[in-house]
């Protein structure tokens, strides 16, 4: 008997269902208790995203009210 070659489940839908997690963003805005119309105001997510504004996601809206520029790569 031959032995069969590469990954018979190539081409098969993987099983199980895909979890989603939050973005650190997400989580911050979370544990701050912060809803959208407040983000702009609050200082602390404002500190996070400047230092964390080339890593992590931040939404585009506050990076322009905020006027911070994201690192080209």
């Amino acid at each position: 008997m031959t032995r069969r070659r590469g990954n018979p489940n190539w081409g098969k839908p993987e099983t199980g269902p895909v979890v989603v997690l939050p973005s650190q963003f997400e989580t911050l805005v979370a544990k701050l208790g912060l809803s959208p119309d407040e983000y702009a105001r609050s200082s602390e997510l404002r500190e996070w995203c400047r230092r964390n504004r080339n890593e992590h996601y931040v939404p585009e809206a506050l990076l322009k009210e905020w006027r911070l520029d994201v690192a080209d790569e």
